[in-house]
Formats: C-alpha cells, structure tokens, sequence
C-alpha cells in the first residue's frame, strides 16, 4: 500500500525544469526522504503533493486521492511543515496552536496523544510569541501545529535547516517515534548525514531523481575502491590529480581529497601516482563510501549523461 504516488511529474518556471519527470512511491508508515542540495526541486515538489502548485505535466496521489481533482480530502489528510517558519509570529505559542486545531475543527485536547512529547518541550513557553522562540522552539512549534490534526501524512521540507546541531538530532529523534505511530513521513534535507536515518531515500538534483533506495544500499553500489588522500599543500595536490589519466574522480572532503581510479588499484597503486607530484607527508587510505560520497558520482554521471558522453 503507498501513501505516496508520484508520475512523471514535471513542473516549468520560465523554461527552466525545477521538476523533471520525477517518479516514485512512499509505502504507508514509510520514513522517505528526499536529499538535495538548494534548487534541486525539492520544494517544488512538496508544494505538488500538498495540492499548493500545480504540476505542468504527471500525476501524483498522496493516500489514494488525486492531487488535482482532490485536493480539499488530501488537505484533511496532510500536515506540512514547510521550509521558512510560517507561523504568526504576533500569536503565542498556545494561540498558534488553538488557532490551527480550530481550522480542523479540532482541539489541542483530542489529539494531544499525538504532540505531547513535543508539547513538554515548548510548554515552558507557551505564552511568549512565536517570532520570540529560538530556532529549535520555533521547529518543534511548528511540528505540532502540522501534527494537531492527526494527519495519515507528515510533509516536512527541510525541518532542520537553520537549527543546531542538537535540535536536529532531537527532531530527528521526534520523527522516529511519530513514524512508530503509523504516520507516512516525506522529509526533504540537504544535509547528508540525515539521509541514514530515513527508511528510504530519493537522491535529487537539477529537478531529477538519480536514485531511489534504503541509503546502505546506496552506499553498497559504489563500483569503485574510495581511497582519502592528505598531504600538506593538498591543494595543488588536488588540481594535478585531476588531470591525471589514471584518475577517475577526485575531489575536496574536509581535511582529505576522496580519489577513485579508472582501473581499479590497490593503496600502493595511489601512492605511486600521487608521488608523480612531490606530495610531503602524503597519507592515503582505503575508506567506505558514505551517502555524500554516493551522490556526487550519481551527479557526475547524470552530467555526463545530459552532455551525452
């Protein structure tokens, strides 16, 4: 059973593909996300499927119901979080979420079950004014505000961008009890590290989808041996191994460059080619690929693909 249907979906600004034959499905009960950096055509695709954009081509169905020709049940059925904090700012906390729970003819009361872990955490603040929170309040806030209805599906479009370290991993922690509930979560992040902790992941960029799966087993089709390299004066280091013809990719990772061969080699192989360029205190080192690791091969390829080598 699928919560989440999407077909060919295309949608244009100014001849400009934000969204570009994107399909695929979210299994009921189903923590999905959808990992891209900015301008990947993320929101643009939340926006389709809580029935506020309209697509210029496909179809999508969010719990059976047709976004176009249904689209006051689907907004019963959804709760969206979008990206920028759009709560009234003027309201308190509690009026915020009164004033919500009455859109759905509803009660903070009937659903409480559902937002109280969360609730705790803000309840201290309850009268302050919603543009007064903290980034972390303002995102658990808004949560419950999309969750006071008792929603069958939560979107969440880049929930974390903008708050601290803690607060992601605390949010992460919320939507891992929620999804215990039977809520089909579609959570969209730029940030990497977050895709490991979804059930499920769709890979986007430039508007396409370049792979949907569990995210270790993303990370287990990576063709190549992943070697890191460090060496002081890394960066020119780094041009010259980018034209080298034995190399296959290399690229900037933190404090090493992440290298893959075009015939796969051992560490001695790296070290040899690497010492062509008078590297001092060269280190190089066989790592796993991690999902960051993952999507810039895929973009690589799909670049190649789209310049049609």
């Amino acid at each position: 059973m699928f919560s989440i249907t999407v077909k060919n979906i295309i949608k244009t600004y100014n001849g400009v593909k934000a969204v570009d034959n994107v399909s695929f499905d979210v299994k009921k009960g189903e923590l999905f996300g959808l990992i891209g950096p900015d301008g990947a055509g993320k929101t643009s695709l939340f926006r389709i499927l809580t029935t506020l954009l309209l697509a210029d081509s496909g179809t999508a169905e969010v719990e059976g119901h047709d976004v176009v020709k249904e689209y006051q049940t689907i907004r019963n059925k959804v709760g969206y979080m979008p990206g920028k904090f759009s709560l009234y700012q003027d309201l308190t906390v509690d009026e915020n979420l009164k004033f919500f729970a009455a859109i759905f003819e509803t009660s903070m009361e009937e659903n409480y079950d559902l937002i109280k872990d969360i609730y705790e955490q803000i309840k201290p603040f309850s009268k302050r004014r919603a543009g007064k929170l903290s980034g972390g309040m303002k995102q658990k806030l808004a949560l419950c505000c999309a969750l006071i209805h008792k929603p069958e599906v939560l979107f969440l479009d880049e929930p974390t961008t903008g708050v601290d370290v803690v607060s992601r991993k605390e949010f992460w922690e919320m939507l891992a009890k929620l999804k215990k509930q039977n809520i089909t979560i579609l959570v969209s992040t730029p940030y990497m590290d977050e895709a490991k902790l979804c059930d499920r992941i769709a890979l986007m960029q430039n508007g396409k989808i370049m792979s949907v799966d569990q995210p270790e087993n993303i990370v287990n089709s990576f063709p190549k041996t992943l070697f890191a390299v460090k060496s002081k004066n890394i960066y020119p280091l780094l041009e010259a191994l980018r034209t080298d013809k034995e190399v296959e990719s290399c690229y900037a990772f933190g404090e090493y460059l992440h290298l893959t061969l075009n015939k796969d080699g051992k560490q001695q192989t790296v070290i040899e080619i690497a010492g062509k360029y008078h590297p001092e205190d060269l280190e190089v080192i066989e790592i796993i690929p991690t999902i960051e690791d993952s999507f810039i091969r895929l973009m690589r390829e799909q670049k190649e693909v789209d310049h049609g080598k």
